[in-house]
C-alpha cells in the first residue's frame, strides 16, 4: 500500500466538510462565528468588520432609537457586501417600528431574544427572513422549533448581559437541547477562545455566538475606558442579578452594590426599577462611567487581556481552534 497522500484531494474533503457546516450553510458565511448583538457596542463598525473577517455581525438594536437603527443598517451595507444581521432583544419598546425598519432596509437575517419566538417568526420569514431565536432552556428551545425558526442560540448563564433565571451552564444546556431539536444550534456564553469553540461544537452546536470577546474590540461602540475595564476583570467580578425584574449579568460596581443594598432593604421591586430607570447602561458602558453605570460582561471576561481588532480577534480563534487537541484517554 503506497504512503502517498493526496494532500489535493484532502484539502477538497475538507472545504467540502467547511461547507457543510449548517450555520454557514444558513447565512452564507466562511465561518460558524456569529457576533453578540450587545447594546451599545454592536453598532455598524463591528457588525461590519465581524461580517468582512468571515463571521456574521449583528447590530444590536436594543439601545437604538428607531432612526439610529437605520443609520447603522446603512451605514453597514455601506462597509460590508457579506451577509449582517440584527439582534432585536423583545422586551424593549418601538418593537413594531424597529421591525418595520428592518423590512424597509432589506435585511436579510435577524435574531430575536427576551420575548416569544411565535410573536414575529411567521411574519418575518414570509418576508424572506432568516430568524434565529435566543433562549437559555431546552424547554425555550422547543418551543422555538415548534414557532418554525431557522436556528437556535442556546445561551448560559456564564454569559453577560440579560440572561436565563435558571442559572443553567453552556456545558449543560448544548448537549441538553441538542437531543431535543433539529435546527441549527448556536451556542452562546462563555466563549472567548477558539478552544472553547471547539469544545461548544464537540458538545453538538454547530457554530457559536460571541459577546464579551468583541465588546473589548477596537471597532466595538462601547467607550475605551470600559473597554479597557474588560481586560482586567478577574473570576467573580461579575455577577447574575436581578431576576425578579430581568436577569442580567453585571461586573460588581458602585451601582451594582447600591441593588443589593436594595435586596438587603426586602427587595423592593419598585426601588430596583427606579435605580434602573437612570439610563445605567448607557452611563457604564457608552459613556464609560464605571461607578454609576451598569457594566454588563460575560464570566469569560477574565480570559480576554487585550483590546484587539476584529481580525486579530478572528485571528486567534481559528488558530486556537486549530491547535486545540482532544486528549487520549
Amino acid at each position: 500500500m503506497s504512503n502517498f497522500i493526496d494532500f489535493g484531494a484532502a484539502k477538497k474533503m475538507h472545504e467540502k466538510q467547511e461547507n457543510q457546516n449548517r450555520v454557514t450553510s444558513l447565512f452564507k458565511i466562511k465561518y460558524p462565528i456569529i457576533q453578540g448583538g450587545m447594546i451599545w457596542h454592536s453598532g455598524w463598525k463591528l457588525a461590519s468588520a465581524v461580517s468582512n473577517s468571515g463571521g456574521l455581525g449583528l447590530i444590536g438594536a436594543g439601545s437604538m432609537y428607531p432612526d439610529i437603527l437605520r443609520e447603522n443598517i446603512q451605514k453597514c451595507k455601506s462597509a460590508t457586501d457579506r451577509p449582517f444581521g440584527v439582534n432585536v432583544p423583545m422586551l424593549y419598546p418601538n418593537l413594531e417600528e424597529i421591525i418595520q425598519i428592518i423590512l424597509e432596509e432589506d435585511v436579510k437575517i435577524i435574531f430575536t431574544s427576551a420575548g416569544n419566538p411565535k410573536t414575529y417568526t411567521e411574519t418575518l420569514k414570509k418576508e424572506g427572513l432568516t430568524v434565529a431565536h435566543v433562549v437559555s432552556s431546552t424547554q425555550f428551545a422547543i418551543k422555538c422549533e415548534a414557532a418554525g425558526v431557522d436556528a437556535i442560540v442556546a445561551e448560559g448563564f456564564e454569559a453577560g448581559g440579560h440572561n436565563g433565571r435558571d442559572e443553567t451552564t453552556t456545558l449543560c444546556l448544548i448537549p441538553n437541547v441538542k437531543q431535543h431539536i433539529s435546527k441549527p444550534l448556536i451556542a452562546a456564553g462563555g466563549i472567548a477562545l477558539g478552544s472553547q469553540m471547539k469544545a461548544a461544537m464537540i458538545l453538538g452546536a454547530d457554530g457559536v455566538q460571541i459577546g464579551s470577546r468583541f465588546a473589548a474590540t477596537e471597532e466595538a461602540s462601547a467607550h475605551e475606558i470600559w473597554k479597557n475595564k474588560i481586560t482586567e476583570l478577574k473570576e467573580g467580578d461579575t455577577h447574575l442579578t436581578l431576576k425578579e425584574l430581568a436577569p442580567v449579568r453585571m461586573v460588581k460596581n458602585k451601582f451594582y452594590h447600591e441593588l443589593e443594598e436594595i435586596y438587603n432593604d426586602g427587595r423592593n421591586s419598585e426601588k430596583l426599577i427606579a435605580a434602573l430607570g437612570r439610563a445605567r447602561s448607557k452611563k457604564g458602558m457608552f459613556e464609560g462611567d464605571l461607578e454609576e453605570g451598569e457594566l454588563e460582561i460575560g464570566q469569560v471576561s477574565a480570559l480576554i487581556h487585550e483590546v484587539l481588532p476584529v481580525q486579530q480577534v478572528f485571528d486567534q480563534l481559528l488558530k486556537e481552534f486549530e491547535e486545540a487537541k482532544v486528549p487520549a484517554i
